[in-house]
């Protein structure tokens, strides 16, 4: 029983850090664009400190990892995603839905992949309790 609380616990923590993770992101692409920056290099730019930001915040609140050779890892996996919530949203809109309909239907399989992407593939050797 507590192994399976511990599961939820650790998925909680990564939805409620995944939180903060999309603010901090999409707060450094507004600010951007607020300082002028062209939406290419602002989102560009957003989505380096996000990767960044999401590497500690996930390492340390979630799985309580300070490894920072991970990295690595973290990024590829990010890249995993990518190319699924792409090929998703492609889908959706070759079924004749908004692009921005279809990435919010994806957000939470997207979380859930990353979730488990996270969990067995970057941080897999770490007992975060």
């Amino acid at each position: 029983m507590r192994s399976v609380l511990a599961r939820h616990a650790l998925l909680m923590r990564f939805l409620c850090v995944g939180v903060i993770n999309t603010v901090f992101g999409y707060g450094c692409f507004a600010l951007l664009l607020w300082m002028g920056v062209h939406y290419a290099p602002a989102l560009l730019l957003a989505t380096i400190a996000g990767v960044l930001f999401n590497f500690k915040s996930i390492g340390i609140l979630v799985f309580r990892s300070h490894d920072n050779r991970l990295i690595v890892r973290f990024v590829l996996s990010y890249c995993v995603v990518y190319a699924v919530n792409v090929s998703g949203i492609r889908l959706f809109t070759l079924a004749g839905i908004a692009p921005a309909v279809g990435g919010a239907l994806l957000l939470l399989p997207m979380a859930l992949l990353a979730y488990l992407l996270n969990k067995r593939f970057v941080f897999h050797h770490v007992k975060a309790h």
